[in-house]
């Protein structure tokens, strides 16, 4: 049994004895008390055992064993089946997706987690020490997982933003090298994905706040609302990541046109300076019989004046408008 921890709580305390995952019907447990299961990648025959105990629905039993559900709600009977995803940052700057399955219903919750390395242990301790807050029932502790996943987007978002403000900087001074705008559009496509998996979740938590959904007291609503506000505070820094990636590649290019407007300029300011001394050069170069200056005692001085001149010139107009 992949049984990360099985306690019964009452009035917020803790019992002694843990809870046997046997697959007999569990007993009514009295008022302000419930149990909290928590499962990691369980297999079919574990999860049955669980919803006999349970009498969880088949159809969410089924749902919560496939790791690529979408976030999700869902009413079976007096059971709410609640499925949310995570995210984790692994090497390379790839997004690791995991999903963790809810079933809350009169009296347990019911987790089961697949590909997110972050337990809830501590987070179970935590709410341990709170005694009044975990008297409140399961749909508290429901949010409170809910909140732990959320915040766990939060490292992914701030390395990425650093990541981005890095590329940005670098853009400014020279164009990307392709290595770089391979590793812009890698990024790109994984906040895409991002969206389509984690996109979801906004719309879970808003109907965790506004829907009359079993097991959740209308004044827990505020809490999952808490929720809500931090899923669209995490997509907003997405987006903005999405923008700021495409605006590195578009700035890039646009200071890269800049600085060979540049260059262009200068060669071009340079191309006619030299096609002076070119040109006077072509001329005399043409072999004819008569040409008075040949005969002129000042002659090369004075096509060297003109050349100078007329280049000297020419130089001081293209500084003056900025071409050199």
């Amino acid at each position: 049994m992949t049984l990360i921890a099985a306690r019964r709580y009452s009035h917020g305390t803790a019992h002694d004895e843990a809870i046997l995952i046997d697959g007999n019907p569990a007993p009514e447990l009295p008022p302000h008390s419930f149990d909290w299961i928590g499962l990691y990648q369980p297999d079919a025959e574990e999860m049955e055992l669980v919803r006999r105990q349970y009498g969880l629905h088949p159809l969410a039993v089924e749902d919560a064993l496939n790791p690529r559900q979408l976030p999700k709600v869902e009413v079976y009977g007096k059971t709410l089946f609640v499925v949310a995803r995570t995210a984790e940052l692994s090497d390379g700057e790839i997004i690791d997706y995991g999903q963790t399955a809810f079933f809350v219903g009169p009296g347990y919750l019911i987790s089961v987690r697949f590909g997110s390395t972050r337990a809830h242990l501590s987070l179970r301790e935590e709410l341990e020490a709170q005694a009044e807050r975990l008297a409140e029932g399961p749909d508290y502790v429901l949010h409170a997982v809910l909140d732990f996943i959320v915040d766990g987007y939060l490292p992914l978002i701030d390395r990425l933003e650093d990541v981005a403000q890095e590329m940005e900087e670098a853009a400014i001074d020279v164009f990307p090298e392709q290595a770089v705008i391979r590793r812009i559009f890698r990024l790109r496509r994984q906040l895409r994905r991002f969206e389509r998996v984690i996109g979801p979740m906004e719309e879970m938590c808003e109907r965790l706040v506004v829907a009359d959904l079993p097991c959740i007291d209308p004044a827990a609503r505020i809490w999952f609302r808490d929720v809500l506000d931090h899923v669209r505070r995490a997509m907003a820094r997405m987006q903005g990541l999405k923008e700021t990636l495409a605006a590195i590649v578009e700035t890039a290019s646009l200071l890269e046109q800049h600085r060979q407007g540049e260059m262009t300029r200068s060669l071009a300011a340079w191309a006619a300076i030299l096609a002076v001394p070119t040109a006077i050069a072509g001329i005399y170069g043409m072999n004819f019989e008569y040409l008075p200056e040949l005969r002129w005692h000042y002659g090369y001085f004075a096509v060297w004046g003109l050349i100078l001149t007329v280049c000297g010139g020419l130089w001081l107009r293209f500084r003056w408008i900025g071409w050199l």
